[in-house]
């Protein structure tokens, strides 16, 4: 298996390059026969899930659950799993609360267990608040991973957007 993670604030345009870069990096991995798991969510987990499908690579969607029952997603998210589902060929349900961060790590951190490559859309900064993905890179990489980042030249972070005083 051939997970993705990253981080969540990448610019429209970001993500149209790192559909890009992975659809180029999966391609061999299709051949190979290899799968691709992503957990169910806007921005990154659709240009993975459509660099997956574009490069021929079968897509694993991993959607959250509550007593075996799949739980309800909210806004876009809930519209990003639509999508990831009509491109998957199979989804499987884990057991956490999507509106829990340490939830949402922990799921990450059991699903890169399974996973012999980790593909990182990661600008090499460190851990914060909000953003976990040197985290999980650290994880993966602990769990003998390989772990190779991705980061296009021209890529940026959303404009964090203020509101009016």
């Amino acid at each position: 298996m051939i997970a993705v993670v990253g981080h969540r604030d990448l610019s429209a345009s970001t993500l149209v390059l790192v559909e890009e870069e992975l659809r180029a990096r999966l391609t061999g991995f299709a051949r190979a026969g290899r799968a691709g798991l992503v957990r169910a969510g806007r921005g990154l987990p659709i240009a993975f899930g459509r660099a997956a499908r574009q490069a021929g690579l079968a897509l694993v969607t991993v959607l959250p659950s509550r007593n075996g029952v799949p739980a309800q997603l909210t806004g876009q998210d809930r519209t990003a799993a639509g999508e990831l589902l009509m491109l998957s060929e199979q989804v499987r349900l884990v057991e956490y609360d999507p509106s829990d961060r340490g939830s949402c790590v922990s799921a990450d951190e059991s699903l890169l267990r399974n996973c012999a490559r980790v593909l990182a859309v990661w600008d090499g900064s460190p851990s914060n608040g909000r953003d976990v993905t040197a985290h999980l890179v650290a994880y993966a990489r602990s769990h003998g991973a390989d772990v190779e980042v991705v980061w296009p030249r021209g890529a940026a972070h959303e404009a964090v957007r203020r509101e009016p005083s």
